[in-house]
């Protein structure tokens, strides 16, 4: 620029004009960060998730559409891809819980799923995300588009704000006309948008280049120069006092995202007067590096607490890996061990995230071990079902023949059948439990018809008894049918039928007399006018009252005997039934009551042989 073409000033006015021209942008670069860093992002997307976690595919949709609806790109972008993942992972697992998708099955989120409506319910919320998602992507190229036309419509402008600087200092008007105009261009270049990123250094050291020209060659008033300072130093003591309240600010992220709009702010205004130029910058540095540290103490904060998460979960997979490997065969055991698998389960939700390339990685290992341990469960109780529908088959075979033989009266055979039925019983295993009450009830009404039918049949006699009757009916009917050849013949004759006589035993108490009666009968028809004593024979001695009351005894020491047999026997019977310790404890009562009773027949028996010693 020749002298001629300088503007001229007062002299004395402007000595410090030109130290004062400091280069404010590259010392405020210096402490800009990155207004939203990879932990920003990765920390919004957990947040998301954790809020979306419990919402239903249908709440997710709704809340999409109403912050698509809304339109405001800042906060579409700052959501779509997290709520798209947690869409994604919440039509996953309503697919397996509806058993759409099995669980060991892995679908990205990217994955096409072409099914009709009518045979996936999911499909049409599906679509309808989907197109929800394809307008967000389609607003945003929009917004984008127009974003980079308006940077570009930008940078033209602030072109020719420097091309105007440039001219204005090429001017010879006096600085009443230049000043004015000097201020219409800095508001100009305020008001004026963003540029293109790859633009961005140039045209502002462009700018601010012939801002300091302006400053050192256009002579202004010190009246003017000090009011330029005075706006300028206002602007930055407003700028101070907002970042010192963002000290205070508790949402540390949003403290530092503000942070950043504020030194955008600090660029666009000039120097301030000499005296204040270091202050007023210290105390912006100070303010934004109480706000710098807190965003880094914040996010080092979670990174440890992250640290610890990851390691309580690893814990966590750990136990769920050792459950995992267990080895197990019986149902009682599986159940005892999934509990426990459910417990770790509910405490990992209890832990927050781990770091965001770790997160997915233990939870992947803690899903695999459950995984593990389920499929086993599940294996393992295919082959116990198919064991229980073999075991039922076993038993509803068995209730047949029980059936088949419940109206015998071949009371002997039918008794030693059943007890090998119910031994039989009792070896095979359990069946499924809403149909072993059903299967036990049928195989016992069998049992217990014939078993009552028997009861009805012999009063309560013993059926030993009962045979022993007709052994000595049909003993009867031989002496009766005896022809005499001679008197020896006839004694030995007498002495056989007395001996086989005697090796029968008792025969119901009530048939005693009358048996006795046909059978002295039947001897003395055949052997009269023989020696009794050579007959010999109970039958042919008096009647004695106290041994009738021992036989008496002992017969009703047998029974006792027999029942307490059935009784013990039916204790292991019962124990396949659901009522089995009650069924137990009754017989077992039963079984108390009956030694005792018979101890005391024991007695009553030796006091009665007492009296024939």
């Amino acid at each position: 620029m020749s002298e001629e073409t300088k503007i001229t000033a007062p002299q004395g006015q402007f000595e410090e004009v030109v130290e004062q021209n400091v280069p404010v942008l590259e010392t405020t670069e210096e402490i800009i960060e990155n207004p939203q860093s990879e932990e920003e992002v990765s920390l919004i997307s957990e947040e998301i998730l954790h809020d979306l976690a419990n919402k239903s595919l249908k709440d997710i949709v709704t809340l999409f559409e109403s912050l698509v609806e809304k339109g405001d790109q800042q906060e579409m972008y700052k959501y779509a891809e997290p709520i798209k993942a947690v869409f994604y992972k919440t039509l996953k697992k309503e697919k397996i819980a509806a058993g759409f998708l099995a669980p060991v099955e892995e679908i990205s989120e990217e994955q096409e799923v072409e099914e009709k409506i009518s045979e996936n319910p999911f499909a049409e919320i599906e679509r309808g995300f989907k197109d929800i998602f394809a307008r967000y992507k389609s607003l945003r190229a929009v917004h984008l588009q127009q974003m980079e036309k308006q940077k570009e419509e930008n940078l033209e402008i602030k072109k020719q704000i420097i091309d105007e600087l440039k001219a204005l200092l090429e001017t010879q008007e006096d600085i009443a006309t230049t000043f004015p105009k000097f201020r219409s261009l800095q508001t100009r270049w305020r008001e004026s948008g963003p540029v293109p990123q790859a633009r961005v250094k140039d045209i502002y050291d462009s700018y601010q280049h012939y801002v300091e020209m302006f400053y050192d060659y256009v002579k202004i008033n010190n009246e003017l120069r000090d009011l330029d300072f005075k706006k300028n130093y206002e602007a930055k003591v407003a700028l101070c006092e907002k970042a010192e309240k963002l000290v205070e600010e508790e949402n540390v992220v949003n403290a530092f995202t503000a942070l950043q709009k504020l030194h955008e702010e600090w660029k666009e205004f000039g120097p301030v007067e000499k005296e204040y130029r270091e202050s007023i910058w210290e105390r912006f540095k100070a303010a934004t590096s109480q706000v710098n540290k807190k965003h880094q103490a914040y996010f080092e904060k979670i990174k440890a607490d992250q640290k610890e998460n990851l390691a309580a979960k690893t814990v966590l997979c750990e136990k769920a890996e050792e459950i995992a490997a267990r080895e197990v065969s019986e149902s009682n055991t599986w159940n005892e061990y999934s509990k426990e698998l459910e417990g770790l389960q509910k405490e990992w939700k209890t832990i927050g995230f781990a770091s965001k390339k770790d997160n997915q990685k233990i939870y992947d290992r803690f899903r695999a071990a459950c995984d593990q341990f389920y499929n086993r469960k599940r294996e393992y109780y295919s082959q116990f079902k198919d064991q229980m529908t073999r075991n039922m088959e076993q038993k509803v075979a068995l209730c047949e023949q029980a059936e088949a033989m419940k109206e015998s009266t071949d009371w002997k055979k039918t008794t030693e059948d059943l007890i090998n039925l119910q031994k039989q019983w009792k070896e095979i295993g359990p069946v499924s439990r809403k149909k072993s009450d059903q299967i036990w009830n049928r195989f016992r009404a069998a049992c217990d018809y014939f078993f009552d039918n028997k009861e009805k049949n012999y009063g309560g006699v013993d059926p030993q008894y009962v045979e022993n009757l007709n052994k000595k009916l049909a003993l009867i009917e031989e002496i009766k049918a005896y022809e005499s050849v001679d008197r020896a013949s006839d004694a030995e004759a007498m002495r056989e039928f007395t001996a086989r006589w005697g090796e029968i035993g008792f025969v119901p108490f009530k048939e005693k007399e009358k048996i006795q009666a046909q059978y002295k009968e039947a001897m003395d028809s055949k052997f009269q006018g023989m020696s009794r004593s050579r007959r010999g024979g109970k039958g042919q001695k008096e009647v004695n009252p106290a041994r009738s009351e021992r036989e008496r005894l002992v017969q009703k020491f047998r029974k006792k005997e027999s029942e307490i047999a059935t009784y013990e026997n039916n204790i292991g019977f019962f124990a396949s039934s659901k009522n089995a310790d009650a069924l137990v404890k009754e017989l077992s009562k039963k079984i108390e009551a009956a030694k005792a009773e018979l101890a005391e027949l024991e007695e009553k028996i030796k006091e009665i042989d007492s009296q024939f010693e």
